[in-house]
């Protein structure tokens, strides 16, 4: 049994960024493919957006803070970003301890009001 192709083009969803599976532990050696991998997914039409899984990174350290770090500046010189998906609570304490602030899947961005939540309104405040 067989069955016609539909016409046209295959259907793309540009909104579904690449997914980069990171598992620990982190080591030095593997930094640099790592960042060329970032590279090349950013550079090869995939989005402007790198998801990393950073849940199998085991507990975090400086190394794996050092390997986001880098992984960032990659995507940043590529024209994009990277977004965690999955980082345990142990990983978001170490990356704000050391200043470094990413975006997380399934959180909003800083200063844009959850969906569905709408500011209240009084009546005597003056239109800006």
């Amino acid at each position: 049994m067989s069955s016609a192709r539909p016409l046209g083009l295959p259907h793309v969803d540009a909104e579904t960024p690449a997914v980069l599976v990171l598992s620990g532990p982190v080591h030095r050696d593997v930094v640099d493919g790592l960042c060329a991998e970032v590279r090349a997914l950013l550079e090869g039409g995939g989005g402007r957006v790198v998801v990393c899984d950073v849940g199998g990174l085991g507990p975090p350290g400086l190394a794996a803070v050092d390997l986001l770090a880098r992984l960032e500046l990659t995507a940043r010189r590529a024209g994009g970003r990277i977004r965690l998906q999955d980082p345990g609570p142990a990983l978001h304490a170490l990356l704000d301890l050391v200043g470094l602030r990413f975006q997380v899947e399934g959180q909003t961005e800083e200063r844009e009001p959850a969906l569905g939540v709408e500011e209240a309104v009084e009546s005597g405040d003056p239109a800006v």
